[in-house]
């Protein structure tokens, strides 16, 4: 599938069938593996030309808002997919792919009714992107908000053993606690276990001779428990810390440790959901802001059509897909054909800041004698 498509309108020369030959022949003779399929575009009502003036630099905005929101929804699937490690190559419109869909563009009657003044159109097409956007923007924070939880909890679970939850860790059989004795933590450096072990019991008088027992050990450290009489574990504490080593303050509560563990159940959980509802909103939501914007672009076309070769509409649109070796051989085969139906091609440079396309397609950097849009579908 291309990632980049051109959408263009030419003079008709004598007639559709006539025009849509010369068009086929012409990019044949310089770029035989270019496809060309017709982009059909009904008669939609025109109203002044005054009006469509004004609409064609509304146009420009409204296409380059919903082309942003169609992008940022692309971009949305594409994390969700890379999180699950399952990536889908092809994104649809009601099911069609979207090269497909570009290529057989057809008007949604439905949607648009092509009697309704072009201006209704175009807002109604903004107005419904926009809210799309708003709803993600929601669904996109509430997703984010369980994500930050959930990564804060397990960063908590797997940082380093200074700062790390223990919570996990540890087991009622490790704790010993009564009313004379008491079970201290002690965060000792991976490379001083040994002397640790050799020094522990003379850190403080009142230490449980080999009570001493590793629970965990990391990358730069190892977590052991001490036993010692409940009137000396201040003096063992400070004494320790003197020494070098952290004695963590953690109170073992088996409750609190299954309500951490069912508030990390939980929260996986609801993850998991609201990823999947975000992805398949996602999915959905991209045909309809895809869709929307190839109506804008029809309605572009149409307008500029209009505004550049005059009533009534006698124009041929078409979608091209040309590799970037080849463009330049086709818009110079584009020009020749437009330049063929009337057009004074000198009219249209890029180069003259005085005249020029741009002040009849609010603005846009594509400068040829014929009407013509890029759609980037991987912006």
């Amino acid at each position: 599938m291309a990632s980049r498509y051109c959408l263009i309108s030419l003079p008709l020369q004598d007639s559709v069938p006539n025009t849509w030959s010369l068009l086929q022949n012409s990019i044949n003779k310089v770029a035989f593996d270019i496809p060309t399929y017709k982009f059909h575009i009904p008669e939609l009502r025109v109203g002044t030309l005054d009006s469509l003036l004004t609409l064609s630099d509304d146009l420009s905005k409204a296409n380059s808002v919903v082309e942003a929101i169609t992008h940022k929804i692309r971009r949305q699937i594409e994390e969700l997919e890379r999180a699950t490690g399952h990536e889908n190559t092809s994104l649809t419109v009601d099911g069609v792919p979207i090269d497909s869909y570009i290529t057989r563009f057809s008007w949604d009657e439905a949607k648009y009714p092509v009697m309704s003044p072009l201006r209704e159109t175009v807002d109604t097409i903004h107005e419904t992107v926009v809210k799309l956007e708003d709803d993600l923007k929601v669904r996109v924070a509430e997703y984010n908000n369980v994500k930050s939880q959930l990564t804060a909890i397990n960063r908590k679970q797997t940082g380093s053993m200074a700062v790390r939850d223990l919570s996990n860790l540890l087991h009622p059989e490790d704790i010993v606690s009564s009313e004379h004795l008491t079970t201290l933590l002690v965060v000792v450096g991976k490379y001083s276990q040994k002397e640790w072990l050799t020094s522990y019991e003379a850190i403080s008088t009142f230490v449980v001779p080999r009570s001493s027992k590793k629970i965990h050990e990391d990358n730069e450290y190892a977590l052991y428990t001490v036993v010692l009489f409940r009137r000396v574990s201040d003096t063992f504490k400070t004494a320790a810390r003197e020494k070098g080593y952290q004695v963590r303050d953690y109170e073992f509560d088996p409750e609190n440790k299954q309500q951490k563990e069912e508030e990390l159940k939980r929260l996986s959980e609801d993850q998991e959901n609201l990823r999947s509802s975000l992805q398949q909103w996602c999915y959905a939501s991209y045909g309809e802001v895809f869709s929307a914007w190839m109506h804008i672009c029809a309605v572009r076309i149409f307008t500029e059509s209009i505004l550049r070769y005059g009533l009534p509409p006698a124009f041929l649109a078409a979608v091209l897909a040309p590799s970037s070796k080849n463009e330049k051989k086709v818009r110079v085969a584009l020009d020749n054909l437009s330049n063929k139906g009337g057009n004074n091609s000198s009219f249209w440079k890029a180069d003259d800041d005085s005249v020029g396309m741009a002040g009849l397609t609010g603005g846009d950097t594509e400068v040829h004698p014929y009407v013509s849009l890029t759609v980037n579908l991987s912006a």
